[in-house]
């Protein structure tokens, strides 16, 4: 097997509308290995749209073109509807960013769970049941038989999440892209969400794409960091080495966020380049 999981090279995705073409995501290239990629930028800098056409979750009306994208030698670009069911879930999967929106509201946690037990590994009932008990215990829900027969709506933001987490990670897929997982958590549920991610990468050898806006997050977390802007891919850089970034854009994100160490009384504002699109 080889170790780049995902091979993406000039990746474009545009959109139609009244006043023209949007170019939501343009020219970006990047491998994937067994590692964690961190993808930063402004709200409608592209990195949700680019994990979704990673998934082929975009709609119809949108354009996607690339000289190449593909994942573990599967061309994703010519990919058909059949070939897009046998890949998501069983080897490619995407947490969404708010579970709210992401789980069925009139349909029991651990039946959602199950139900991809049953469509990507063919389980029976009794083995999806306890398929998706064992998930949940992974994740790090207290009691979860109990949690098993809950709703959506009984679950905290934070067990929501993990819920999500469990159902994307129960038939062990290679790559899982997780968008702004931890956004709506306070910092102590966030960090046992990163843990939680963190555990089941390193044990189950997957690649992660982390999609946030959180620079300090993403750079503890992840190995690797894109830097993303009006579509674009900015700058690619260790996340250790973060700080030491040399785009414009990239050290005006950092200069902009407050920092406990060095603290401000006013933060600095992004100045933006038309250059830099073009």
């Amino acid at each position: 097997m080889s170790d780049i999981l995902l091979d993406v090279e000039n990746l474009n995705v545009s959109f139609p509308g009244r006043g023209g073409i949007t170019h939501a995501v343009r020219n970006a290239s990047f491998t994937l290995g067994r590692e964690r990629l961190g993808i930063v930028g402004e709200s409608g800098s592209g990195k949700s749209t680019t994990g979704r056409a990673l998934l082929g979750l975009l709609p119809a009306s949108s354009t996607i073109t690339a000289d190449k994208m593909s994942f573990d030698g599967t061309d994703l670009l010519t990919c058909t509807e059949s070939g897009w069911q046998a890949l998501r879930g069983r080897r490619m999967s995407m947490v969404m960013q708010d579970p709210k929106y992401s789980l069925n509201p009139v349909m029991k946690v651990g039946h959602q769970i199950g139900e991809t037990c049953k469509l990507q590994l063919g389980s029976t009932s009794a083995d999806a049941r306890k398929r998706s008990l064992a998930m949940l215990e992974a994740v790090k829900i207290r009691n979860p038989d109990l949690v098993y027969d809950l709703y959506p709506h009984q679950l905290s933001g934070g067990m929501g999440q993990r819920v999500m987490i469990a159902m994307m990670l129960v038939a062990e897929p290679d790559l899982l892209i997780a968008d702004e997982p931890t956004s709506a958590l306070d910092v102590t549920v966030q960090n046992e969400v990163l843990r939680i991610l963190d555990d089941l990468v390193r044990d189950r050898g997957m690649g992660l794409i982390f999609i946030s806006h959180n620079l300090t997050v993403v750079s503890s977390f992840c190995d690797r960091i894109l830097v993303m802007y009006g579509g674009k891919i900015m700058e690619e850089c260790k996340a250790s080495e973060l700080k030491n970034a040399k785009h414009p854009y990239t050290r005006a994100l950092l200069a902009a966020a407050p920092s406990l160490e060095h603290p401000r009384a006013e933060l600095a504002t992004v100045k933006r380049d038309p250059e830099w699109l073009t």
